[in-house]
């Protein structure tokens, strides 16, 4: 059986499904036609129904959560593991003035409308709404070029902004810790309900096994890695690993579903998403 299956071409994604697809674990008969794509890509996908299996932001599962349902392998979340708001300029940090007012006209460069690294910029600056999509990858340079005046940056970015001269203006991952003492969830792997539980139990288990062998055999995937992380040094790619993939991808466990549920439930409360009747989880 052939199933479609979407993640990002972002080391720790790569790191998770290395061994699945390219058959290092018993695929029990499944094989998997691969889609390779930024997450708000692949969280539009989702919004349209288009894969069978996909990575997507948790900010963009509360709109699919009636057509897809949340697997306990494959996930990222973690401690300061967040987004992070970064400027060319120095906004005297977190409590600047300009970030608070409601009539400030600062133009924010964020990674995508559905991202889970856009929900939590609303929750701490809900003023901030002149907001400009962009490729993740992208927002360095339009910070760079005043494109921009903040930009809100995730996966490898947070290892080189600094590089490029740019400061951090506030972490919002250490935000969100701070409000719910959790885990924050930026991203999960979740599977169409309209396939066999027998599958969707199968497919779970076969990311967990893909993720333990990552993990066993921390290497054999490195070719495939540095692919499609293109010029990313190679120390720059593990630690983009060490960072995202971690004991929440191998099983959720009962601290990463409270994490989620605490994410949704704020979320809901403070009406960004709507209301949703499902059990989040297969």
């Amino acid at each position: 059986m052939k199933l479609t299956l979407g993640f990002s071409p972002c080391p720790n994604d790569t790191f998770i499904f290395d061994a699945l697809i390219h058959h290092k674990i018993d695929t029990e008969g499944l094989t998997f036609e691969v889609f390779y794509d930024d997450v708000e890509t692949l969280n539009q996908k989702a919004l349209r129904g288009e894969l069978d299996i996909t990575k997507l932001s948790f900010h963009a599962f509360a709109y699919v959560a009636s057509q897809y349902a949340l697997l306990d392998a494959g996930s990222a979340l973690g401690f300061g593991v967040g987004p992070l708001l970064i400027s060319k300029n120095d906004f005297e940090g977190a409590a600047a003035p300009q970030l608070q007012s409601p009539n400030n006209t600062l133009k924010i460069g964020i990674p995508g409308k559905y991202t889970t690294a856009n929900f939590l910029l609303g929750i701490a600056y809900p003023h901030l709404q002149n907001k400009q999509e962009l490729v993740f990858s992208e927002i360095e340079s339009a910070l760079l070029n005043e494109e921009i005046d903040l930009g809100l940056i995730i996966h490898e970015n947070r290892f080189t902004y600094q590089d490029k001269g740019l400061t951090k203006i506030v972490d919002l991952g250490d935000y969100w810790e701070k409000l719910t003492g959790c885990a924050i969830p930026l991203g999960g792997i979740v599977i169409n309900r309209n396939l066999d539980r027998e599958i969707q139990l199968k497919v779970n288990r076969l990311i967990r096994q893909s993720v333990e062998f990552a993990f066993a055999h921390p290497k054999s995937g490195i070719d495939f890695i540095r692919q499609h992380a293109q010029a990313m040094e190679e120390s720059v790619m593990y630690k983009h690993i060490e960072l995202y993939v971690n004991k929440y991808s191998i099983n959720l466990g009962e601290e990463g579903r409270k994490a989620v549920d605490t994410l949704f439930k704020l979320a809901q409360e403070r009406g960004i998403i709507p209301a949703i009747q499902e059990d989040l989880y297969i």
